[in-house]
């Protein structure tokens, strides 16, 4: 819509004003294009024409609407422009009493000149964590922005505070610093944040003044850098300073002073500290009374002395330093009393009387004549001499001044220097935020050189603050992919450059500077003639000391005078000299720096003015240098840092809190870049939704159609396309919706329309029912009055004395008649009655009868039916098992035969092969023979020649040596040459010489080649022979051997063929080699000799051995066929082999014919297993004849069944079990003739045992005889073992076959030695048995003697202890404390249980009257769960649990202390079990206190965990529907301050999070007192926190948020009734929170409503109730804001109230928290506690829970983190989710599909997803609400293209792994669906995949059809690890809990283990079975242990270490499916296809 078009009648804008700037008026009648005037009605009721021109009309701005006005951020409004903004602003600071407000990334602060509640540490920690725009505007949301992104970014950031003077810098500045201080403790001694707090008292009192402005104005420019470690924690702090305004120090304006420090130090003359400063009063120093003010209003000067000096101490500034530092500013007070007179002829003079003089010299140590002179002369050195010069007064008074200024400048400096020397610390700073508070933009009546200076560095800022802002605003658009047009914006870069760039104004200024003579005069007349043509350079009309400046904020006029002097800062040199020689250290240092630079290793500060060079006076840096360079500095810092800018707006002059003046307002907005802000955002689209928030406030607007649309995006889309027709007006963004201006108020106008109309609908409606009821019922009236009218005239016409005898006459005869017919009635009705009684009792009875007759019929066909049901099972599965074994063996075999049919004739072909090849390799051998023969010949020839070279040799060196005797005279030069001669000699003989062994060595390696050829050769031919021969055997090892030796083959030829190639270029000799070779051949035929000698040894040994084992088990032939008679053969290694296998497989018969021994024993003992049950029922039966009997028959079933469990053989309790059932009658008559016959029974048990233990003992003797035989028979193998090593030592390995005989003989040695050691261990275990039998005999001999004697049991002493060794006691404590973990899923075992065993142990050690063993106890108690709660100070549960039962053991020691008071309810068995010896009324104490420090970590963990939900379920979240509190707000949050993916949170989160609180508590136990203590202190921190949050956020104070707000804390009470806990009165902690939302709600206009409002919320303070009321803000124009008159009423009416004046409530508050007394019922001696729990041994398992639902095959099933809920699914299509407590379903939905074959559970437990044959995976959102329908939240997420197998969330909710049976896995998306990451590798369907745990990195495990497991990547979609060692389809795979292996499950029924960082199988797990695949694998949660879900209906639990099963466990009745660990690890669940779930624990 153009904006023309909104200028209608009752629309209002705004019109310029001379005193308010702009004044609001209402356009009368509609504008049209071509009107000339606009016609307006004022606020006033006076009409107004504004004029406008036809042509090109310019209208007045447009006013927001009312719902628009004092928003907390100014680009919220629809029309932005500088009306509107200074409304908005004034709106907030006025009637709202708000001073802070957004605009865009500005934060603008209104100075209040008031106290304001608003700083408190509390609301520091109200925004600390909070994103920008959550909470109300304040610098504290500033500061935590900085803070935020410097920790998110890890970059610095800079504020900058920034405003004119008075307008509230330094507080902003000193607050921003404060928070930084709180929010990030240092946490070490030094307390850095403290220091950086305490510098600023001392640089305001050094750096501030006051001036007409500001009492406490800062003079001087400060960037403060706070230094932050990794941890972000303050470390340190660093300060710049710039442009101290040094003018000050010698002159002030009136009613301005000078720096606070002199006014505190002359306050404090009269101190003992400061007499030697010999101070005056202020108004005596000419440097401290000029301005004639030396006083501030509310200002104590003492004080304030009192606290700089305290900061300097704090800032470990010593005493010694504070006084030079007071004696040089006294000195410089003093310095300006020195009086310099006038001599006349421009001369001067100090008095040398003079007592400031002396007293200024006597302070700094410097010679007082020398300063009197210096001061009123000056040296000037010409060429030839040096001339002193007296200067007039005027000039010695500068240089007074200027000597004051220096010595001033220099100490400032010195202690910023020393500030930051004390804010260092060790530690290396990580990032820094530094803080800005600099001058704003200054404009006088008079503006001089520090003016300018001032305006200059804004212009420098104010462009940077113009690129961020458009840097910002791009990023904006782009990140929401909006076209980005070029934005026209102010660039000041014309006016910068007009100031430093070259020939500019300071430029000029310091050439000007370097002319002695150079005056203000003439360097204005050059800027005059350089920068007259520069438009922003202007020449007043009426002066020629001065020009002008257009700066960006306004025309700025500069007076000239002084400009150089000031520029200069110049100071004589010799005034330098005395102050550089004074003896006084610390002031000659100042001036010791312009002499040399000092280097120093201390802290590194970086002057704002750098150091003055000192080669050239005249030369020395500017003053405006010195500021150039440093404000460069600072713009490259702030360059290199995000910025965050504050802008400081003073209201008025006078310093009046809460008063606005507009114009000094508006001209502050326009000087500190708040309006170019608003211009630049008006230019583009201002107003910003998002589309839940567009939708939320304008779905008014939509039609039905537009309404039911899912797609929330494209309704707004549609919507906004349909009301503004204009495309131009709006943009839509990624997640936005962009509105130019004025569009928001368009659409708020629509939307008004809209509510009027159906307002006037509902109105017309609501009437017209009203005025019909009116009339109805006035006409009913009219009926009802007619009626007794006409009824009563009736009446009277009828009624007379006979009409009412005759009426009466025929009610007595009526009444006659009608008792009579009803006495008739009665008795008929009574006779049928029982009548039909009779009968159908009968009937009743017969049926009855008849009934159980078939009843008793039924059950015996029934009994009889399925015994015949389960025979008939059985047999059918044995039959199956038989036929699938035997069908898979003929298979198996046939395909071997097969496979060995083709290898044979392949074999046949190679073996003609090789002999062709080996025919082949002998003729080669010829031709090798020849080339050695000629080799041999080349060999002699090279040792003739080495044999002649050698006699030359000698030959030469005799002639040497006769040469050397005759010419002695040359003897030097003849040694150089015979040493030449003889180094050549012997080079060219060491050459031949290693010629003559290279060639050897050939010929030896050539030999050996040879023979190893040829010696291979024939060994290869044999092996081929005989490998033919076995080949039916084995065929696949054959097979194997056949390829690696015809690789060999390969090989050989290869090498034969480089030998060939070798043999020509070597000499070799044959002669040499054939004897070596016939050598070798007779050492060969030796060894074959003794080989053979052996083996025949080794035979005749093995046949007696095997005679020897088997000669009493097998037939002879057997033996015969087990000992070879080839006696020819048999020296042959094959046949010693095939030897030493038949004696293993005599040794396998043995052990095969004990093993059917054992299995015939074992199925006897497995009948007297059910005989004996059977025994064990009928005994049962008859406990209740013979009572005094009952204990010894229930010791001997107890002997019966524990001899059947311990495998004993005993067929004879077969006679005994069917003599007790023929006896079974006359046992109930007979009872003492029963005694006798068991008596007797006994004995024949007795005499059996004995029997068996005899043969048991022959046996044993038998075999240890066998295993003594073994063990000579290994000793002499071992013998003959050694032997053969020794000769092939011999023979120096040259056969390959003798290796091979030696290492299989070592196989089969130890192998045998294996098969002994079982033979032992049998043998042990036999001797175990036969102990344990005769330990059960001796029992049963002591129980008939009991029997006999029947003695009665005595009662034990030991009832309700413990007892337990003192050396145990660090194993209990470890046990029952350290070790044990808080149960997850079992809930039946009693939860204080821990605490009874303790008390219990206390017990005992009080019987025993053991004080030692007593108090040692009690301290390791204590001691163990203050370590168990110091370890686990973040766990919930396990402080939970720790703390009831903590409770528990104290309510255990008082109970049972013995004490009157805690004996009231006690039993008389409790009385009987108190403690009798000790009294522990102290460690009760320290008990309690211990439950205390528990209880409050226990809070700190609920407040944690339940705070992040408290805002967003309470506050943000409309829990009511059709009731939106939402209101146009376009906050303009920054992007990197918000979390895109946070989660959200709703009132049902809390309800939720407070159940698991509960639910935690009551599982544990927990006494119901300390419940509903704890949910008190919830309920506060729920509604302390809501409250403070509305006190922070004027958003939240809407009539329609009380509205919201009451309704949740319904929702909180109705949870309270839920969980009967309403005694606990936590909802009288809500009482605050409730009476703020009833305050929102509540009509707030008159007096009554005032006084009800006083009245109805006492909880809250006066504070809170105006804070809410300021706050109010209306939603829609139907509400009313507040009145500021309303307000002071209430106001008023609360002045006599008392109470605090805190804003906000302490979150930290904790209610006392108390223990009463609680005594248990709970009987000790009824405790159950195991002996002993020792290891994996003891290890059991028991089925908890059976989950019944599902009605076909559980395919798929998941654990919750909550350790509660589980999710299944079916092959009927059924998704269930079940609460694991209650086993009650939570959820259900049917998927469109059956076979569902994958679910799992969100990582937040909020949703679940699945899958199966439909392709694609489903997400199901969860909720609180049982009855939902979860198929309508239905998020399809993953779409493969077959079958989904498995699917798994990551670690967030937002992402989804799966697999499916196309091969392939994929990550997805959740919330769009998007296809991230897919994984292919698999060559056939993936059924199942596993995440690794998160710390291991992003990796997943997948397996399937293809019998790999992969292991994969998930970032880049690699396959990193694979492992294929599995022999069918990988059903399950499993990470182990430390990440590094996985274990997976197979159809070949074995689990194995991969280690991946080994990258190799490391372990197998595998049944005797071989038929029953594994379905499903997982871990233990420490990894021990490995669970396997078996097809055989079987849970099978491995030792991972050991490799051992330790359980299996029996419970469904069909195969395993699915398996899964519980998430804390107490329990597993199992799925079936028997339609159930089990709970194991």
């Amino acid at each position: 819509m153009a904006l023309l078009e909104l200028y209608t009648e009752y629309n209002r804008v705004w019109i310029p004003d001379a005193e308010h700037v702009w004044k609001s008026a209402e356009i009368m009648r509609d504008f049209h294009f071509g009107n000339n005037v606009l016609e307006l009605l004022l606020e006033d009721g006076t009409e107004y024409c504004y004029p406008v021109d036809p042509s090109k009309p310019q209208l007045p701005p447009l006013r927001n609407p009312d719902i628009l006005v004092g928003e907390n951020d100014l680009t919220a409004l629809s029309y932005l422009h500088e009306p509107a903004v200074l409304h908005n602003l004034k709106v907030r600071f006025v009637e709202s009493r708000i001073i802070y407000t957004y605009c865009g990334i500005i934060l603008v602060a209104v100075n209040p000149y008031k106290q304001l509640h608003i700083y408190g540490d509390a609301i520091i920690h109200a925004y600390s964590g909070q994103n920008m725009g959550d909470m109300d505007p304040h610098i504290f949301a500033v500061a935590e922005e900085a803070y935020k992104q410097m920790a998110r970014n890890h970059k610095n950031q800079s504020i900058i505070v920034s405003g004119e003077s008075g307008a509230g810098k330094t507080v902003s500045a000193r607050y921003a610093m404060r928070y930084f201080a709180v929010v990030s403790k240092s946490g070490s001694k030094t307390r850095v944040e403290d220091k950086v707090l305490a510098s600023n008292p001392i640089t305001e009192a050094i750096g501030n003044a006051k001036t007409t402005r500001n009492d406490n104005s800062s003079r001087f420019g400060k960037y403060t850098e706070i230094s932050f470690d990794r941890r972000y924690r303050i470390i340190g702090a660093n300060m710049r300073t710039y442009l101290l305004e040094k003018s000050r120090v010698v002159f002030q304006a009136d009613n301005e002073r000078n720096y606070h420090i002199f006014y505190q130090m002359c306050s404090c003359a009269h101190l003992q500290e400061f007499k030697n400063l010999r101070l005056l009063s202020a108004d005596k120093f000419r440097y401290t009374c000029m301005g004639g003010e030396i006083t501030i209003e509310g200002v104590d000067d003492e004080k304030d002395m009192e606290e700089t000096r305290r900061t300097f101490s704090l800032l470990g500034l010593k005493e010694d330093f504070q006084s030079d530092v007071f004696q040089v500013l006294a000195a410089i007070l003093h310095l300006g009393n020195v009086e310099i007179r006038n001599s006349g002829d421009g001369k001067s003079s100090v008095p040398p009387s003079d007592p400031h003089l002396a007293v200024f010299c006597e302070l700094l140590g410097a010679s007082a004549d020398g300063l009197g002179r210096w001061l009123c002369h000056r040296r000037i050195v010409l060429v030839a001499e040096t001339v002193v010069k007296p200067v007039p007064k005027e000039r010695a008074v500068n240089a007074r001044d200027a000597l004051a200024k220096q010595i001033y400048a220099h100490l400032f400096d010195c202690i910023i220097n020393r500030i930051n020397t004390a804010l260092q610390v060790p530690g290396k700073q990580h990032a820094f935020i530094g803080v800005l508070d600099i001058y704003g933009f200054e404009t006088f009546d008079i503006n001089s050189f520090e003016q300018f200076c001032i305006n200059y560095a804004n212009e420098k800022l104010q462009q940077q603050f113009n690129l961020h802002v458009f840097k910002l605003e791009q990023e904006e658009y782009m990140k929401e992919d909006i076209p980005w047009t070029l934005i026209d914006f102010y660039d000041n870069q014309p006016v910068i450059d007009l100031i430093e760039a070259k020939m500019g104004i300071l430029d000029l200024l310091d050439e000007e500077c370097l002319f002695p003579q150079g005056t203000d005069q003439s360097w204005l007349q050059k800027l005059f003639n350089y920068l007259d043509a520069n438009p922003l350079f202007e020449k007043p009309r009426l002066s020629n000391e001065a020009f002008v400046i257009q700066h960006f904020a306004d025309k700025v006029e500069y007076q000239c005078r002084g400009f150089l002097e000031k520029n200069r800062d110049t100071l004589y040199e010799e005034l330098v000299d005395i102050m550089r020689v004074s003896k006084f250290p610390f002031l000659a240092n100042f001036f010791q720096e312009e002499k040399s630079t000092v280097t120093t290793k201390g802290v590194k500060v970086r002057p704002a003015r750098p150091a003055v060079k000192p080669a050239n006076k005249q030369l020395r840096t500017s003053v405006g240098d010195k500021f150039c360079s440093s404000l460069s500095l600072l713009m490259e810092t702030l360059n290199a840092t995000t910025p965050h800018y504050v802008r400081c707006i003073k209201p008025n002059d006078e310093k009046l809190p809460f008063e606005y003046d507009s114009r000094r307002v508006v001209q502050q907005l326009r000087a500190c870049g708040v309006l170019e802000t608003i211009r630049i955002s008006a230019q583009s689209y201002p107003s910003r939704w998002t589309y839940i928030e567009f939708y939320s406030r304008y779905s008014i607007l939509m039609s039905h159609q537009e309404g039911d649309l899912s797609d929330k995006k494209q309704t707004c889309k549609n919507v906004l396309q349909r009301l503004i027709q204009d495309p131009n007006q709006y943009k839509f963004g990624r997640t936005k919706i962009f509105f130019r201006a004025g569009q928001v108020a368009y659409l708020e106008k629509l939307r008004l329309d809209r509510l009027r109309g159906a307002c006037v609908t509902i109105q017309k409606h609501v009437r017209g029912w009203s005025q019909r009821r009116k009339y109805l019922r006035m006409r009913d009236a009219a009926i009802i009055l007619q009626l007794y009218i006409r009824g009563k005239r009736t009446i009277r016409k009828t009624v007379s004395a006979a009409t009412l005898k005759q009426g009466w006459a025929a009610m007595v005869v009526q009444r006659y008649w009608r008792g009579y017919r009803m006495r008739q009635i009665f008795q008929l009705v009574r006779l049928a009655s029982i009548t039909i009684q009779a009968f159908t009792r009968g009937w009743m009875a017969r049926k009855r009868y008849k009934k159980m007759v078939e009843e008793q019929k039924a059950l015996i066909l029934q009994k009889y039916a399925r015994a015949w049901l389960a025979r008939r099972r059985f047999q059918t599965m044995r039959r199956l098992v038989l036929n699938v074994q035997l069908s898979f063996r003929v298979q198996k075999l046939r395909k071997k035969i097969e496979e060995q049919n083709k290898e044979n004739r392949g074999l046949m072909e190679r073996l003609t092969s090789l002999a062709n090849s080996h025919s082949q390799t002998v003729d080669r051998l010829q031709g090798l023979e020849a080339q050695l023969e000629k080799s041999t010949n080349q060999k002699a020839s090279l040792e003739a020649r080495e044999k002649k070279a050698k006699e030359d040799a000698s030959l030469t060196t005799a002639q040497l040596q006769r040469e050397i005797d005759a010419l002695n005279f040359e003897k030097q030069n003849l040694e150089n040459k015979f040493e030449a001669s003889t180094k050549e000699a012997k080079e060219s003989f060491d050459q031949i010489k290693r010629n003559l062994l290279e060639e050897k060595e050939y010929e030896a390696r050539l030999r050996k080649i040879a023979e190893n050829n040829i010696e291979i050769q024939r060994q290869d031919h044999e092996k081929l022979v005989e490998t033919l021969k076995e080949e039916i055997k084995r065929l696949k090892e054959e097979r194997v051997s056949l390829q690696r030796k015809m690789e060999d083959e390969g090989k050989v030829n290869s090498d034969l063929q480089e030998q060939v190639i070798q043999l020509t270029k070597h000499v070799k000799t044959i002669p040499e080699l054939r004897r070596e070779l016939n050598n070798l051949q007779n050492q060969r035929n030796n060894m074959d000799r003794k080989m053979k000698q052996q083996s025949e040894q080794a035979r005749a040994k093995m046949n007696d051995i095997t005679r020897q084992l088997l000669g009493g088990v097998v037939e002879e032939e057997v033996l015969l066929g087990l000992t070879p008679n080839d006696s020819e053969k048999i020296y042959e290694v094959e046949d010693l082999l095939a030897a030493f296998d038949g004696l293993q497989k005599a040794t396998r018969i043995l052990e095969s014919h004990q093993r059917e021994q054992k299995e015939s024993y074992e199925t006897q003992v497995e009948g007297l297993k059910l005989k004996v049950d059977h025994l064990q029922n009928e005994n049962s039966k008859l406990q209740n004849l013979f009572q005094e009997k009952s204990n010894v028959n229930e010791n001997i079933r107890q002997e019966v069944s524990r001899l059947s469990s311990e495998n004993s053989v005993l067929p004879e309790l077969k006679l005994q079990v069917s003599e007790l059932q023929r006896q079974k009658q006359e046992l109930e008559a007979h009872i003492v003739e029963q005694s006798r016959e068991l008596a007797e029974k006994t004995e024949e048990i007795t005499n059996v045992l004995q029997r068996k233990i005899k043969e048991e003992s022959s046996r044993r003797s038998h075999f240890e005889e066998k295993a003594e035989e073994l063990e000579e028979l290994k000793r002499e193998l071992q013998g003959r073992v050694e032997e053969l090593e020794e000769e092939n030592d011999h023979s120096k390995r040259q056969l390959l076959m003798e290796s091979e005989a030696k290492s299989k003989l070592r196989q089969e040695t130890s192998q045998l030695t294996a098969e002994n050691m079982d033979f032992e261990e049998q043998l042990d275990q036999k001797d175990r048995l036969i102990k344990k039998l005769q330990n059960q005999i001796k029992s049963l001999e002591t129980s008939q003697k009991a029997k006999q004697t029947s003695a009665p049991a005595m009662p034990k002493d030991y009832l309700g202890m413990l007892e337990y060794k003192r050396e145990d006691e660090s194993r209990l404590i470890q046990n029952i404390i350290l070790d044990l973990k808080p149960k997850g899923v079992v809930v039946s075992v009693i939860p204080a249980m821990p605490a009874y065993i303790l008390f219990m142990c206390v017990r005992h050690a009080d019987y025993l009257n053991d004080e030692v063993k007593l108090k040692s106890l009690m301290t390791a108690i204590i001691g163990a769960v203050k370590k168990v709660i110091t370890s686990h100070q973040k766990d919930f549960e396990m402080l939970s649990f720790w703390l009831s039962n903590t409770y528990q053991l104290l309510n255990c020691l008082k109970q049972y202390s013995g004490e009157e008071e805690f004996l009231k309810q006690n039993t008389a068995r409790q009385k009987k079990n108190c403690l009798q010896n000790f009294d522990l009324s102290e460690h009760r104490q320290i008990l309690s206190d211990l439950a205390i420090q528990i209880y409050y970590r226990f809070l700190s963990i609920i407040e944690k965990t339940l705070t992040p939900t408290i805002v967003p379920g309470m506050l943000e979240h409309e829990s009511l529907q059709g009731i939106s509190s939402m209101k146009p707000t376009g906050v303009r949050k920054r992007s990197n301050s918000i979390y895109e993916d946070s989660e959200t949170y709703t009132i049902s989160s809390i309800l939720q999070q407070l159940s698991v609180f509960h639910s935690t508590m009551s599982q544990h136990g927990m006494e119901q007192g300390l419940i509903k203590q704890a949910v008190k202190q919830m309920f506060y921190l729920v509604g302390a926190t809501t409250l403070n949050n509305i006190m922070l956020r004027k958003d939240m104070c809407s009539c329609r948020k009380g509205m919201q707000i009451r309704c949740n804390i319904s929702y909180l009470e109705e949870w309270l009734k839920e969980k009967e806990l309403q005694s606990s009165n936590a909802i009288d902690t809500l009482r605050p929170l409730s009476q703020a939302a009833w305050l929102l709600q509540v009509n707030k206009s008159t007096d009554e409503d005032a006084k009800e409002i006083t009245e109805k919320c006492p909880e809250l303070n006066p504070v809170q109730i105006v804070k809410i009321l300021n706050s109010y803000t209306p939603i829609d124009d139907f509400e009313k804001r507040v009145t500021s008159s309303f307000v002071r009423k209430v106001q008023s009416l609360l002045q006599d109230r008392d109470g605090s004046t805190q804003l906000m409530l302490d979150l930290d508050y904790r209610f006392q928290v108390t223990f009463p007394f609680c005594p248990s019922s709970q009987a000790l001696e009824l405790l159950q506690v195991a002996e002993k729990v020792e290891g994996l041994g003891q290890f059991v398992m028991k089925t908890r829970r059976t989950l019944k639902g599902h009605g076909n095959k559980v395919l798929c099933m998941d654990w919750c983190k909550d350790k509660r809920r589980i999710v299944s699914s079916s092959q009927d299509g059924k998704v269930i989710v079940w609460d694991a407590f209650t086993t009650n379903k939570e959820h259900a939905v049917t998927m469109p599909c059956t076979w569902v074959m994958a679910c799992a559970y969100a990582p937040s437990g909020c949703a679940v997803a699945c899958g199966g044959l439909d392709n694609k995976c489903s997400v199901y959102p969860l909720s609180l609400d049982k009855n939902e329908n979860l198929a309508a939240k239905k998020k399809s997420v993953a779409m493969h293209t077959n079958y989904l197998s498995a699917c798994s969330f990551t670690n967030s909710d937002m992402q989804i792994l799966t697999s499916s049976g196309d091969g392939t896995c994929a990550l997805w998306d959740v919330e769009s669906g998007q296809l991230l990451q897919s994984f292919h590798g698999h060559a056939a369907d993936v059924l199942c995949l596993d995440l690794a745990p998160s710390e291991t990195g992003n990796t997943f495990v997948s397996g399937g059809c293809d019998k790999k497991a992969n292991v994969w990547d998930m970032r880049s979609g690699q396959c990193i690890q694979s492992f294929e060692t599995h022999e069918s389809d990988i059903n399950s795979v499993r990470y182990y809990p430390s990440g590094d292996a996985f274990a997976s499950g197979s159809d070949d029924a074995t689990c194995r283990l991969y280690d991946l960082r080994a990258d190799r199988e490391v372990a197998i797990y595998s049944k005797e079975s071989i038929i029953f695949g594994v379905s499903s694998v997982d871990f233990s949660l420490s990894g021990r242990l490995l669970f396997g879900g078996y097809n055989d209906y079987t849970i099978n639990v491995w030792d991972v270490l050991k490799g051992t099963r330790v359980s299996i466990l029996f419970g469904h009745e069909n195969r395993v499916s699915t398996l899964r660990v519980s998430p804390d690890g107490t329990a597993f669940c199992t799925g079936s296809w028997d339609h159930t779930l089990r709970i194991w624990a």
